[in-house]
């Protein structure tokens, strides 16, 4: 309970301190907020939590950072107008200091700088994580399956690069602001990807960095400025993909199949607010690849069991799509849903033309699609070799876990 305030909370007072120090001194405005926590944890065990935390929490950061203003010769020439911004009294003491609007524009002005095109791309979901999520150093390299020192390196060279380019610490408009929502949205989409299908490790899905993207991917459609078709369609996807995480794996931790899974236990209320931006997102003439993904995923949360599914429409979505996106990986999933709709033989054909197949040759998920259409095709023997090989690429251990088990059943079919 206490870790979720601090982290949203903090995040909050990272923003809106970033807007009043400078973006340049974001590392400041981060040890600040920090300081103000550690003061959190040190009284709150003895006088008891207050009244409104938040609260508390603000006014504390607030405080600390009167106190490194004044001490500070970088504030010299700005102090009396920080100052004033930063002291207008409350009524009362447990009542907000700053507007919730002011704190809503505050982190979409930093959403904006943490995901600059001058900021290095591999940077920018950690600087997301750590600034806007509040997420530590530690938490972020586990994320990312990486050591502290890499995603330290990372978040270093990223606000050197912000110090560097000097950006400015704003919502843009007009053409800048249509160059930079592309990409804030694909941070935002590479962000909630981490999370729903993590690329190495103990778990397939790391819930928590779902729930942060589509966190921020929400306030960037509530806001004027980022409420645009392409976002509510980049919403709606995250929403109707995170919708099934709780039937993904079975309570050991195992993979389970889409076939597999118990829809009664897919977030239908989650479903409802994705197919809401969804509909949203059908505004204007504008059609992104996030709107055919979306559209994909509301066909699997529209049908109300496996057989059902429109597998027709899926197929026009991703023939729409590799227009869009011509990588190997969309045209496997392509495949994938020829062979449901018109067999195993015609999804192998598919994937036998995919352009650029070599790209795959590493990638597990290709040996695990053949592996099922040779199962379909009742060749074992076939089956269990693109079974084993994808066994050696797969990174996740439930992944490692499924694919050992269709291996193995592959196997005992084979033995006399």
């Amino acid at each position: 309970m206490l870790e979720h305030l601090f982290r949203h909370e903090g995040a909050k007072m990272v923003a809106i301190l970033t807007g009043i120090f400078g973006v340049e001194n974001l590392t400041l405005a981060e040890d600040v907020v920090q300081e103000a926590l550690a003061r959190a944890l040190q009284t709150w065990p003895f006088y008891g939590v207050p009244k409104n935390p938040a609260a508390w929490i603000m006014r504390a950061s607030r405080n600390l950072a009167l106190d490194v203003v004044r001490r500070q010769k970088v504030f010299r020439n700005k102090e009396p107008e920080i100052v004033r911004l930063m002291e207008q009294e409350s009524p009362a003491p447990d009542a907000v200091i700053f507007p919730e609007q002011e704190i809503r524009d505050d982190r979409l002005r930093l959403m904006f700088v943490c995901c600059h095109p001058q900021v290095p791309a591999e940077a920018q979901a950690a600087l997301v994580l750590k600034t806007l999520c509040g997420f530590g150093v530690a938490e972020i390299s586990r994320a990312f399956l990486t050591t502290d020192a890499a995603i330290a390196k990372r978040l270093t060279r990223a606000k050197q690069a912000i110090r560097d380019a000097r950006i400015p610490f704003e919502i843009p408009a007009g053409e800048e602001l249509a160059r930079r929502l592309a990409g804030v949205l694909q941070s935002l989409y590479l962000l909630f990807n981490e999370g729903y299908k993590a690329s190495s490790g103990e778990k397939l899905v790391r819930e928590e960095i779902c729930l942060e993207a589509i966190r921020l991917t929400s306030l960037l459609a509530e806001h004027a400025a980022g409420s645009q078709p392409r976002t509510h369609a980049l919403l709606a996807l995250m929403l109707l993909n995170a919708a099934r995480t709780p039937t993904r794996v079975d309570g050991q931790g195992n993979l389970l199949r889409l076939q597999d899974q118990d829809r009664t236990r897919w977030d239908h209320a989650m479903i409802a607010r994705g197919m809401c931006h969804f509909a949203q997102s059908a505004a204007g003439e504008e059609i992104t690849e996030y709107h055919l993904q979306a559209g994909i995923a509301a066909c699997h949360c529209a049908a109300k069991d496996y057989e059902s599914t429109d597998w027709k429409q899926i197929l026009a979505l991703y023939d729409r799509l590799v227009e869009f996106d011509d990588s190997p990986i969309v045209a496997l999933n392509r495949a994938v849903v020829v062979a449901n709709l018109h067999g195993p033989r015609a999804g192998m054909d598919a994937v036998k033309a995919i352009e650029g197949r070599q790209k795959l040759e590493s990638y597990y998920l290709l040996y695990a699609v053949l592996g099922e259409f040779e199962s379909r095709l009742n060749d074992p023997l076939a089956a269990a070799g693109y079974f084993r090989k994808s066994l050696q690429l797969a990174e996740t251990k439930s992944e490692q876990q499924f694919l050992s088990k269709r291996f193995r059943a592959c196997e005992e079919q084979l033995s006399p």
